[in-house]
């Protein structure tokens, strides 16, 4: 059997790189001129030849066998610390099924995927047409991750115990273990790489992501957390609009005196409570019932969204699978009692006595240090505040910010230690799957992120009750973080990439394919998107919590967050390696955070109006007792709470045309295992009675 050759481009990587052939495909149908490189694995220094030509056979072994099933090239020759790999057509089916995967049939109708009901489908012999090329990708990831020995052996050039592989063992896991394989990493298209960039972050206008494009290249993870910043950035319109609005032709609350040289309070505007509470609706009231509203209708419509790209986008129905060890997760080798396989063994009580007796208590303990920060906070703000009230001048206005701006420096550095410690603390948990090592890792940083930015500012709010104070608090926050900001996904990434870019941009298009690997390799990982859908969750929480009492945030994070699409773009295609990415049916756990956050913003803006002056004037003239005020204001929350609820129930959480085509896809799904009983009963029926007339 002839070897395939190789595509131009990245596709032209394999006769680059050596002499020598992909490996063999058995399965006719599996027969290409055509070769594509995808995956590169990156191997030791020290890894002998017959090691590395173990794996290359391994991983060019079926299923059966314990093999990935997929092809493998040795590179510039055996010695060549790399493997490139890629997927023959079947295989690439085959995992199609596997993930659950819904794809274009005939009609151009999405249905779950069917290996056996392939001539139902359409480009289904274009591999790079019917998957895209993230799928492809990460389907080579899912196969190497799969493969397992059938029988005890010793993993050749490895000695020690270092080298046994029991039967059953997951080989991936155990040469990530023994340090035979240092990284395995997607490879870059540069061709598709520079025309996504000319489309997305060189583009001249300031709307709309070409998320079709994104999810093709980087898959869904990526392609559906851009799909909400542009959302998110969309929704901020109205709010910004209308705070505008409200801060130029609606009376403000607040104090004279208190805001006496305050350079960020325009002086045409009227600013004494009595103003405020001759006027039959404030600013305040305004603001504080269009947040409950708009955050209630914001992640409606976004469910909406994420329901109608989760369909075009063939993730609407994935398949939920008993999930491997994570490759972090340690432990005692042993049958595992549910799969019958042999796998690293830890027990559940271990890991629960160290959550509850070391993680707990040092959550708790950076809690405690949040605190502190806060009371440091009212100490210097009192202080400033009183040099501001003897002098009056300007410049004691400005360094009245002065403590929020120490305060949010010293959060800031108190929440990027904790997360270095979150993530140490989840790792040490020693948890199995990856599931639930990524719901308590984000749990932890959830928690301290919601007390680290939020505590001050509902103190200020609802005890010290001082709106004076939160309106300098929170437009600190926005101005210096916005300002952090810019600087951080602006000025750094250039700079990053035009003077300490990696070596690839040094090479040309003529160079060596080995050499751009080396390049490539160098490039560091993708850290993800943890971080960027925090910074996201931070913002929603300002605008949606205490945006009635600064007006502006709307406007401040609209203006942050069009060039934030582009800097995070910039930094995804240019600065880091290209990342694996599951097919994904939405924003996960995120969501669910999100909302939380909208019920909290019901609360907030429900207390805060008690602090309007129309509202004490009201509650002032009709002579209620402070105990009446608050059994009233519990009362109105709960009914803002059923009106949200009724509001969120109005609005489907997916279009109809969405919901017609899932339960399409449900029924054609449920009638075709119906179908594959059937079948499956009859020859067992005809089986049975061939056996009774042999005995006969």
């Amino acid at each position: 059997m002839s070897s395939p050759k190789p595509q131009e481009g990245i596709c032209g990587l394999a006769q680059a790189v050596g002499p020598e052939s992909w490996s063999k495909v058995s399965c006719p149908c599996c027969i290409s001129a055509q070769v594509e490189p995808l995956v590169l694995i990156q191997l030791a220094d020290n890894v002998q030849p017959n090691t590395k030509q173990w794996l290359m056979a391994m991983i060019s072994a079926n299923q059966k066998s314990g093999g990935a099933g997929l092809l493998a090239h040795p590179g510039e020759d055996a010695s060549w610390g790399r493997i490139v790999v890629a997927a023959p057509r079947c295989t690439l089916l085959k995992a199609t099924e596997d993930l659950g995967l819904c794809k274009a049939d005939k009609d151009g109708n999405m249905i779950t995927f069917s290996f056996n009901d392939l001539d139902n489908f359409s480009s289904v012999d274009d591999m790079q047409k019917f998957l895209t090329l993230a799928q492809r990708q990460y389907i080579v990831k899912y196969q190497l991750e799969s493969m397992r020995a059938v029988r005890d052996q010793r993993i050749p050039g490895i000695a020690g115990d270092k080298g046994v592989l029991k039967s059953r063992q997951n080989i991936f896991q155990k040469l990530q273990k023994v340090r035979v394989i240092l990284d395995v990493f997607p490879l870059r298209d540069e061709k598709k790489l520079q025309a996504l960039g000319r489309e997305w972050y060189s583009q001249k206008r300031l709307w709309g992501q070409p998320l079709d494009s994104i999810h093709t290249y980087f898959g869904g993870s990526v392609a559906f957390y851009f799909s909400f910043l542009d959302f998110y950035t969309w929704a901020l319109v109205p709010p910004a609009v209308l705070g505008l609005f409200v801060t130029f032709f609606l009376p403000k609350w607040g104090s004279t005196d208190g805001n006496k040289g305050d350079p960020f309070v325009p002086e045409a505007i009227p600013q004494s409570p009595e103003a405020d509470s001759d006027q039959p609706v404030s600013g305040l009231m305004v603001q504080a019932i269009f947040s409950m509203i708009w955050s209630t209708v914001f992640m409606e419509l976004w469910k909406r969204r994420s329901a109608a790209l989760s369909y075009r986008w063939g993730s609407i129905t994935l398949t939920e699978r008993f999930q491997e060890p994570r490759p972090g997760f340690q432990g005692d080798l042993g049958i595992n009692p549910v799969t019958g396989r042999l796998e690293p063994l830890f027990p559940d009580w271990k890991r629960q006595v160290r959550v509850g007796l070391v993680s707990l208590p040092v959550v708790l303990l950076f809690l405690g240090l949040v605190v502190l920060g806060m009371l440091g906070f009212y100490y210097c703000e009192a202080v400033m505040s009183s040099f501001h009230k003897a002098s009056g001048s300007i410049i004691t206005a400005i360094l009245s910010y002065l403590p929020s701006i120490i305060h949010i420096v010293y959060t800031n550095m108190l929440g990027n230690i904790y997360r270095n410690v979150a993530q140490r603390l989840t790792d040490w948990e020693n948890h199995r799957e990856e599931s639930s090592y990524q719901n308590h890792h984000t749990l932890k940083v959830l928690v301290f992120t919601f007390f680290n930015n939020f505590a001050v500012l509902f103190h200020i709010a609802f005890f010290k009750q001082d709106l004076n104070l939160l309106r300098k608090r929170l437009s600190s926050l926005l101005i210096l973080s916005q300002a952090v900001n810019q600087f951080t996904e602006v000025f750094v990434p250039y700079i990053v990439d035009r003077f300490y870019g990696s070596a690839e941009k040094e090479l040309k298009e003529d160079d060596p394919e080995a050499d751009h690997l080396q390049a490539e390799g160098s490039l560091p990982p993708f850290p993800g998107l943890f971080a960027e859908y925090i910074e996201l969750l931070v913002q929603f929480g300002y605008l949606s919590l205490f945006s009635c009492v600064y007006p502006l945030t709307a406007v401040l994070l609209l203006l942050n967050n069009i060039t934030e699409i582009r800097g995070d773009a910039y930094k995804i295609c240019r600065l880091f390696r290209k990342p694996f990415s599951p097919p994904e049916s939405g924003m996960g756990v995120w969501q669910a955070a999100f909302e939380v956050l909208g019920f909290v913003s019901v609360v907030s803006n429900c207390w805060l109006l008690l602090l309007a002056p129309r509202v004490q004037a009201l509650t002032d003239d009709a002579g209620l007792s402070p105990a009446t005020v608050v059994i009233c204001a519990v009362m109105v929350e709960h009914v803002l709470i059923l009106l949200k609820l009724i509001l969120a129930f109005m609005i489907p959480d997916e279009p109809d045309w969405v919901r017609i085509k899932r339960e399409q896809i449900e029924y054609c799904s449920m009638k075709a295992v119906s179908q594959k009983v059937s079948i499956t009963m009859l020859i067992i029926t005809c089986s049975a009675h061939v056996t009774s007339l042999y005995l006969l």
